[in-house]
């Protein structure tokens, strides 16, 4: 049974896509091991869900933030894990952090395979600039020769990769959750006491900027009728500001993150899935979120920024309304023409559609991957 070390530089509490990943490499018949950072507060192994987990104890993990300590923290792990995991057959790396230790892991034997995962644009996310920017960009550029199999999460990204590097189109491999018939829920009725005549639209995911938030707050605050209500699910740092205009105004709702078993329960409470990223970056603009397919397995019309792979896939299953312009007004705008649609001609195409967009679907490029390994 070959050995696979999968590879995530975080401590693996809320990773559904590197867990997702580990089950199905499982079920293929293949040994994972999630390999990640140790804090505290955390086992450094235990078993989560069947998959062995071990997490690297760092001596320098309790040093200060800072960027130079950063890097010595990142050497420590990138010495400790390939010396530790040196035996892998195949090393999954999830983003460009963990393509070196695949790589390092590479150069002890003959045979041993890497599988580069980018998990978003590595190279183009928000707030990544000046030198930082062009260090990654020349690392991946060195380093992606280097791996037997590239996977990218949309389309898009994938054919920029592809031109980019000159590489063979990297196989895609989209974020979405397993296949479940969710029946419909009440839950934010139930709890935050909306009115059975109120339309909710839900945002559920980080809390955070460039996710048209700000946008969202200002549009339903300033709605002239109260028949359509925002909740905001999740945590980050835009928290506040949220609880602020919930405070004050009848049309917006916060309710705090859920785990990952009782999230479809939530989310099918709500009537429309809201994502509404800002084009702040070619991240934004080619990614296909996995919030996206939440909505459609919970059984919600999804309402999207007019970002170019989003806007692509909503317009082409017709699973919801993508706004003409990502403002206040065209989002009120892609709101009227949501409701003006037959909820239940799209709520068909929806049931329809989440059977193709299942992890079951996307498990079998994984393992046509790792066949061709």
């Amino acid at each position: 049974m070959k050995k696979i070390a999968n590879i995530v530089l975080n401590d693996f509490t809320n990773d559904s896509r590197v867990l997702k990943i580990s089950k199905s490499l499982a079920k293929f018949g293949y040994d994972p091991t999630v390999v990640a950072m140790h804090n505290s507060e955390l086992s450094e192994s235990e078993a989560i869900q069947g998959i062995n987990t071990e997490r690297i104890r760092l001596i320098t993990r309790p040093w200060p933030k800072l960027k130079p300590i950063q890097f010595l923290k990142y050497i420590e792990f990138l010495l400790r894990s390939t010396w530790r995991f040196r035996n892998a057959d195949i090393v999954h790396c999830n983003d460009l952090n963990a393509l070196p230790v695949g790589l390092l892991i590479k150069l002890f034997g003959r045979g041993r395979k890497v599988v580069y995962d980018c998990h978003e644009y590595e190279t183009e996310v928000v707030g990544l600039k000046g030198i930082e920017k062009k260090g990654k960009k020349w690392l991946e550029r060195k380093l992606i020769p280097y791996a037997d199999a590239v996977v990218a999460v949309s389309d898009s990204i994938a054919n920029e990769y592809s031109r980019l590097y000159d590489i063979t189109k990297p196989y895609i491999v989209l974020n979405c959750p397993a296949y479940h018939e969710q029946p419909k829920r009440n839950l934010f009725r139930e709890y935050l006491g909306i009115r059975s005549d109120q339309t909710i639209f839900l945002y559920q995911g980080g809390l955070s900027q460039g996710r048209g938030i700000e946008l969202l707050l200002e549009a339903f605050s300033d709605l002239e009728l109260d028949k359509n209500v925002l909740v905001c699910m999740g945590y980050g740092p835009l928290e506040g500001l949220i609880r602020e205009y919930a405070s004050h105004c009848n049309t917006v709702f916060f309710h705090p993150a859920v785990s990952s078993d009782v999230l479809l329960s939530y989310t099918s409470s709500a009537d429309y899935g809201i994502l509404f990223y800002e084009d702040t970056c070619l991240n934004h603009r080619y990614c296909s979120p996995n919030k996206i397919f939440e909505y459609l397995m919970a059984g919600l019309p999804v309402l999207t920024s007019n970002l170019f792979e989003m806007k692509r896939m909503v317009e082409a299953e017709d699973v919801g309304v993508v706004a003409d312009v990502n403002t206040i007004e065209g989002f009120k705008r892609a709101i009227a023409s949501s409701l003006g649609k037959s909820y239940s001609v799209t709520l068909n195409n929806i049931i329809t559609k989440r059977k193709i967009y299942c992890w079951e679907e996307q498990e079998k490029v994984l393992k046509e991957i790792y066949d061709a390994l």
